[in-house]
């Protein structure tokens, strides 16, 4: 079992930033990526960007790419592998509950069917 706790989020106003956290625990030496999906009122879970553990490889949906930065904790600051969402220049249509997941075997991986660890969850609003 793997357990994701996520951390950051809140409000911004358009064109600013916040940063997510993803802190894997449990039998996290066995996951190949920590991935962001977000899911807005009304609309289905949507990829948002992946990390992959072997080699740091990093991959982003389109209506993020070149806005979402992925990096991962310096390890001298966490004891568990800890990924972090920079987002910058935020938009309206970023608004949505973001979840971090692991636990699928391949790498970039879009379908959140295929993941088996979830995080609860964090609350993302972009307004002015």
């Amino acid at each position: 079992q793997v357990q994701l706790v996520e951390s950051g989020g809140g409000s911004a106003q358009p064109g600013g930033s916040l940063r997510l956290s993803c802190a894997a625990s449990g039998r996290s030496f066995s996951i190949v990526s920590t991935t962001w999906f977000r899911q807005a009122p009304g609309k289905e879970r949507e990829f948002v960007a992946s990390f992959r553990w072997a080699g740091s490889g990093t991959y982003y949906a389109d209506a993020v790419k070149g806005r979402f930065i992925l990096s991962q904790a310096r390890l001298e600051t966490t004891v568990n592998p800890t990924v972090h969402l920079q987002m910058n220049n935020l938009a309206p249509e970023d608004t949505a509950v973001y979840y971090c997941a692991s636990g699928s075997p391949d790498w970039p991986d879009s379908d959140p069917a295929k993941y088996l660890y979830w995080g609860q969850g964090t609350q993302v609003t972009v307004s002015s």
